[in-house]
This record gives structure tokens, C-alpha cells and sequence, in this order.
């Protein structure tokens, strides 16, 4: 029993990450298509097409399932990608407008060029489906990655989440604006009021995810009644969601609350401390973490399984491997996507409007362009707006075709990349540059520790300030077999007194003091101006005449510019970063986490001690 039990779960667990939703949806439009094209086709035909009402005295709506799965569940999937963008716009990629700017030419190029592909092949016949092949499906497309691309390739990560948060907003936006009809004003009404109560909501500072819920349903009821597709409702809900990063105060409330918890198990005050870790984490983020799962394992492979199936028998495929939609449609997704994306940020980079992200080359831009072309769940959405009959089955096909050759396409020029290029990641440096220098960093533990930790830190940085008492935890538990070494990353463009402090401890350092100048600056950093870094030095001890000469001196401001290169050079842009003997640590860095990530290193350092 406990055997069937831990297999399930592993399977749980692989179709969570990226790969294992992307070959989710693979199986499943197999499935659908196997079953459309089976003896039992019709049941379905039937299936889609059940009546299934929801009443309320004389309000009702009557919906085929179909409809429900399209205009019902994937409102929920465009809602995820409206907080995807809030969160991108607020704390994320899309704040650094300079960050932005190349990922946003390319995304619109990669919606221009394949609608005019479309458009010059399959024009004449079926003009309405240029929308078919501007929209790429982030799921399919990240699990891809995972599996064709490079081996590390979280930058190329961001900077096509980036693009496809630009293509999927436009996509939304052309099928509310292009494919409504015959608009109803008093649903429409209702529905603009909600959508003034979300944004007062998020005014307000409203923490509670219930009354967002609320006003969205009632939001998706009168934008379905209104006649304009709820697709675009979900897309503007999402935006409205107010999305922040997570306050250092917030958190230590919540700490408090714990502790309370710790010293009294009653559930009135466990329902203060839920209470109190749900106000320290956004709206955004909490909706995002909640949703992110059923939608990718749950609403999406049902989309595929309602909108996959084509009964390709009687010749139905014979008539759409004929007709020009299947190729614009091929054409489009295939051919568009990979111009558009590789050639709108090729004009962006030579234009000066920014630069690929640190680690990601042309090759491997090229490829994520490639994959790209996957359109499937908003194509397959759009097909079902624009096309009945043969030229909705042709245009599938070309959906599906386009799926296959964009994944091929795909492994073949990030193989190319890495062949011919040297692109074997798409990623930030992984590697501690320079490696520990006994002379020059500053070390806690075990001079001959075999086990180093490495911490890029930033005086100023709350989660930094929270991360040092990790390291109280790491040394009880690993004893003299490992060492604490500290690096200097002040991150001047948010915490201006970072660099003057980070000056301060290498002065300190100089009268053997660093140890103790490190913890005295975390304990007090709202008191980081000149004057308080002076006195702390007073406090511990400090000839202050000396400090004053050292902090002056130009080569102490140069050894914490040398940290900062390193930093660079070792691919750490944010802090804390740490590296475990050598390599960048990626992940939670709380002390539970750190000692697994330890342990395993140190378990391969003996493995491979034993084959030597």
C-alpha cells in the first residue's frame, strides 16, 4: 500500500514540474484525437455537447460542456496570466522597462510576422483566422525548454516568460476586441462596475483573497452575458490583483504570531498566525500559488481533451492536408514565430533599446523562438471563435502539425546552438569566480573545512539580515567540517547606505574586527548613515582614528568593488546568493534546505573520493 502510495505521488510530482505538464498535454490531445477518430466518436460528439445549466430564481445560464470548459474554466487559466503579468509589472521583469524592452519588440513581432504569413497564404479562404497563430502556449513551451534546451537555462527562462506575457496579453486583447459580436449594454454595465471594484479593492489594500473572489464571478457571469468573450474578463480581472513584494516588517509580525502559537496551541491564535502569513504574502501571489497547479494539471489538459479531437476519418484529413488555412496556420506558428521573436529581438539589441539577458546567446534566443510556435490552448480557443466545420477541422490540423515541427525545430537549433555556438546554457554563471582565497575573504569556521559556504551579502538587505542566522544552524549541525566565508554585493540602485557599510566592515577587517563588525550592522540597518557606522565602530572596540584612515583610503573602496566583480563574474545579481563548495546554491536558503543541499554535496564529494 505504501509502495502504490509514494509511486503515485511521484507521478504527482512529475507532472508538476514543466516537462511533465507539457508531455500532460501531449497525451491527453492523443487521447482525445484517438477517441474522436474511435468506434465510439460519437459519445465524443456527446459528451461536448451535454446541456449543463446553473439557476438562480429567473437567472440562468445554459451552456454546452464545451462552452463551459471554454468560456468557464479557461477564464481561470487567462485570470492566472493576468496576475502573471500584474506580478511581472510590479515586482518582476517588466518593472525594469530597460530589462523589458527587448522581450516586448520581440513578442510583438513574434504576433506581427506570423499574422501576415497567415494572412498572405490563407487570406482569400479564411481571413477571420489570422488570429490563430499569434498566441503561443507558455505550458507547452516551458516544458519544451525543459527538455530540449539547454541544461541550465533559467535566464532564457525569464526572458521568453517575459515574451509570452506581451503575445498572450495581445492575444486576449484581440479576441475580445476582434472575435465579440451583438454586445449586450446592461451585462456590460455590471461587468464595468466589478471591474471598478477590483481596482478598489486593490486600493484599499484589501489582503483578503474572498471578496476578489466574489466580484470575479460576478465580473465573468456579466461578461458572458454581455457577449464579449470572458477570456478578456479573466485577463483584466488578473491585472487589476494588486501584486508587491513581500515587507520585511510583515514578515517579522508574523514571526511574532508564531511564536505566540509556539507558547499557547489554541486555535483561536493558530487562526491569527494563518491570518498573519496571509497578509505578509500579496493577493497576487497567494491566487497565483493556488491556481498555478489545477491549472496546469486540471483546466488546461481538459481544454486539450474538449478541443483536440478532430475525427480525421472520411477524408477529412486528405481535405485539410489541401487547404491553404492548415498551412497558414503552419506557416504562421512555425515559420512566423521563429522570424518574428529571433528577428524583433536581433533589431531590438542593434537598435540599442537594451541586450539579451546575462548567459543567453542568439542561438539559444533562436531556439526558444522555435518552440515558440507552439500554439495549441490559445490557438485551439481562437479556432472555436472563428471557424466551424472543415475549415475549424483544417486549421486544427495545422495546430497540431505545427506542435510537432515547432518542438523538432526546436531541439534542432538549440542543438545547433551548442554545437556551433559553444551555447551549452542560457544561464547566469554558476561558478564561484574567484574560487575562496584564504587570504583575502573573510571566513567563520574551520580554516581546513572540506565544505565551504559562500554568502554575496548586502548590509542593508532585510533577507539577508534573516539569512545570517542560518549559519548558527549549518555550523551546529556540520561542526569543524565546514566554513562561513562572506563577499560584499551592496546593490546600490535600492539601498543606498549598502556600499558605505559594506567600506566600513573591510575597514574593520583591517583591525581584525570584521566578525564582529558583520553583526553589529546587521543587528542595527536603519542605522547605516557615516556617523552610525562610525559609532558602531566605537562600540566594538575600534581605534577610530585608524578607522577613519581606512575607511578613506581608496583601496578599501577598490576591494569592495573587486567583491561586487566577482559577484558579477559568478553569476550572483541579487541577495542573498550563496555557493556550496564552489557552486551556486539555487532555491530556498533557509537553514533546512541549506543542510540538505550541504549534505548532498558532501555525500558526492565521498562518492567520488571512493572511485578515486
Amino acid at each position: 500500500m505504501a509502495r502504490g502510495v509514494g509511486w503515485a505521488q511521484a507521478v504527482i510530482d512529475r507532472l508538476r514540474t514543466e516537462s511533465g505538464s507539457a508531455l500532460l498535454l501531449v497525451a491527453v490531445a492523443l487521447v482525445a484525437l484517438a477517441w474522436a477518430n474511435s468506434p465510439w466518436s460519437q459519445s465524443y460528439v456527446d459528451l461536448w455537447h451535454t446541456q449543463a445549466a446553473v439557476t438562480i430564481g429567473d437567472f440562468s445560464i445554459d451552456l454546452s460542456l464545451h462552452h463551459w470548459v471554454n468560456d468557464g474554466l479557461m477564464v481561470i487559466f487567462f485570470f492566472l496570466i493576468g496576475l502573471e503579468v500584474r506580478e511581472e509589472l510590479a515586482v518582476g521583469t517588466l518593472r525594469d522597462r530597460r530589462r523589458a524592452l527587448v522581450p516586448l519588440v520581440a513578442g510583438l513581432a513574434g504576433v506581427a510576422l506570423p499574422a501576415a504569413i497567415y494572412l498572405l497564404i490563407a487570406g482569400r479562404e479564411a481571413a477571420d483566422g489570422w488570429g490563430v497563430v499569434i498566441g503561443t502556449d507558455t505550458a507547452f513551451l516551458l516544458g519544451a525548454l525543459a527538455l530540449v534546451g539547454p541544461r541550465m537555462s533559467a535566464q532564457l527562462r525569464v526572458f521568453l516568460l517575459t515574451l509570452t506575457v506581451v503575445d498572450d496579453f495581445l492575444a486576449v486583447a484581440i479576441i475580445g476586441v476582434f472575435y465579440t459580436d451583438d454586445v449586450q449594454l446592461m451585462p456590460l454595465g455590471i461587468a464595468v462596475v466589478s471591474l471598478a471594484l477590483l481596482y478598489w479593492l486593490g486600493r484599499a489594500r484589501q489582503w483578503r483573497s474572498s471578496p476578489y473572489v466574489a466580484v470575479i464571478v460576478v465580473l465573468w457571469a456579466a461578461t458572458l452575458l454581455s457577449g464579449i468573450h470572458p477570456s478578456l474578463a479573466g485577463m483584466a480581472a488578473g491585472l487589476l490583483v494588486p501584486a508587491a513584494a513581500t515587507a520585511r516588517g510583515d514578515v517579522v509580525a508574523a514571526k511574532h504570531l508564531f511564536r505566540d502559537y509556539w507558547q499557547s496551541p489554541d486555535a483561536s491564535v493558530a487562526r491569527s498566525v494563518s491570518r498573519g502569513l496571509a497578509r505578509s504574502i500579496s493577493v497576487n501571489q497567494r491566487l497565483h500559488e493556488v491556481l498555478r497547479g489545477p491549472v496546469s494539471l486540471v483546466i488546461v489538459p481538459i481544454f486539450a481533451l474538449a478541443n483536440a479531437g478532430v475525427d480525421l476519418r472520411g477524408g477529412v484529413l486528405g481535405e485539410a492536408l489541401m487547404s491553404p488555412v492548415t498551412w497558414g496556420v503552419v506557416a504562421g506558428l512555425v515559420l512566423g514565430k521563429l522570424g518574428g521573436i529571433a528577428l524583433g529581438a536581433w533589431a531590438a539589441v542593434r537598435a540599442g533599446l537594451g541586450r539579451l539577458p546575462d548567459g543567453v546567446g542568439p542561438g539559444s534566443v533562436a531556439g526558444g523562438a522555435a518552440l515558440s510556435g507552439i500554439g495549441f490552448t490559445m490557438s485551439l480557443l481562437i479556432i472555436s471563435l472563428a471557424f466551424e466545420g472543415a475549415t475549424a477541422d483544417a486549421a486544427t490540423v495545422g495546430v497540431l502539425i505545427a506542435l510537432v515541427l515547432s518542438w523538432a525545430m526546436g531541439w534542432v537549433v538549440f542543438r545547433v546552438a551548442r554545437t556551433k555556438l559553444g551555447e551549452t546554457e542560457a544561464d547566469l554563471p554558476s561558478t564561484l569566480e574567484p574560487a575562496f582565497d584564504p587570504e583575502l575573504d573573510h571566513t567563520r569556521g574551520t580554516e581546513g573545512a572540506q565544505l565551504t559556504v559562500v554568502e554575496y551579502l548586502d548590509f542593508e538587505c532585510p533577507f539577508c539580515a534573516r539569512a545570517t542566522g542560518m549559519w548558527k544552524d549549518i555550523r551546529e549541525h556540520f561542526g569543524d567540517r565546514i566554513r562561513y566565508v562572506v563577499r560584499h554585493l551592496p546593490l546600490d540602485d535600492v539601498h543606498p547606505h549598502a556600499r558605505g557599510a559594506a567600506i566600513a566592515a573591510e575597514a574593520a577587517a583591517r583591525q581584525d574586527r570584521f566578525c564582529e563588525m558583520h553583526d553589529v550592522l546587521f543587528a542595527n540597518q536603519s542605522a547605516l548613515e557615516a556617523d552610525d557606522l562610525r559609532r558602531h565602530a566605537e562600540q566594538i572596540g575600534l581605534d577610530l582614528d585608524r578607522y577613519d584612515e581606512d575607511v578613506a583610503d581608496p583601496a578599501t573602496a577598490r576591494l569592495v568593488e573587486k567583491h561586487v566583480r566577482s559577484a558579477r563574474d559568478s553569476g550572483a545579481r541579487g541577495t542573498p546568493t550563496f555557493f556550496i563548495n564552489g557552486t551556486r546554491h539555487r532555491g530556498p536558503h533557509d537553514g533546512r534546505t541549506m543542510i540538505a543541499a550541504i549534505e548532498a554535496k558532501e555525500a558526492a564529494l565521498a562518492s567520488a573520493r571512493r572511485r578515486s
